[in-house]
């Protein structure tokens, strides 16, 4: 049977050839782009090399291999996250409503047994969810008037700068939001999100959404039992 080829074997032969002129892991690491796990599965049989180097150029030459590394590792993120955002195309309105309600019962308020609240409030931080429940309640005729915004962030954030991020993510002016809420500091508290890009949380709360919520419950019941009857 003929050995189909390997989109390693290239990789392979040439960490061999260069283990052979008297590289260590570290220097073949750099040139092929490869982990040092293969690379020490694929030169194992051979010869070790003498070490010739100080110790502050071996901690360099593992720096540059270790880059090589996680540039690698990026790029195959980057790619599969590419290809996988291309297999979506475009969203019928019908995917569109159900994502939206799987998207509401996971990140908005619900009402419970003993305390039944029929109104839709919509809270969370990432532009791509809040981008899409926004295109859900277009779909559904829920038009400006009817939305309210609330920013809630940190009190030694730039809650200014984060209303109007907000504002023009969802296209609303500063009549459309309420009043935001801030939370305290604690000082023990090490924060990791102080930078520039950090905006609160986005809360959207429509009017008048008894019937609206009722209609996301019924329709996250009704794709709970679609998937039930898959089974």
């Amino acid at each position: 049977m003929t050995k189909r080829p390997n989109a390693k074997d290239d990789l392979r032969a040439r960490a061999r050839e260069l283990r052979l002129q008297g590289m260590t892991y570290d220097q073949i690491q750099v040139e092929p782009g490869c982990s040092k796990s293969s690379i020490s599965l694929w030169v194992r049989d051979l010869p070790k090399p003498e070490r010739k180097r100080t110790r502050e150029e071996a901690s360099e030459i593992a720096r540059r291999g270790r880059e090589v590394t996680l540039r690698r590792r990026e790029e195959e993120r980057q790619a599969v996250k590419r290809a996988a955002a291309e297999e979506i195309g475009a969203m019928p309105e019908r995917e569109l409503f159900l994502l939206g309600a799987g998207l509401y019962w996971a990140e908005g308020t619900k009402g419970k047994p003993h305390a039944r609240r029929e109104r839709v409030t919509f809270v969370n931080s990432d532009p791509g969810m809040i981008r899409v429940f926004s295109a859900r309640l277009d779909l559904l005729g829920i038009g400006p008037d009817r939305r309210r915004y609330y920013v809630m962030i940190h009190e030694t954030a730039d809650a200014a700068g984060a209303e109007q991020y907000r504002g023009d993510l969802v296209g609303a002016d500063s009549s459309a939001f309420g009043k935001t809420t801030l939370k305290r500091h604690n000082p023990r508290t090490n924060r990791k999100n102080v930078n520039g890009g950090h905006h609160g949380c986005l809360a959207i709360r429509i009017l008048g959404s008894a019937d609206l919520y009722r209609r996301i419950e019924g329709a996250w019941y009704g794709i709970v039992g679609a998937a039930e009857s898959t089974d």
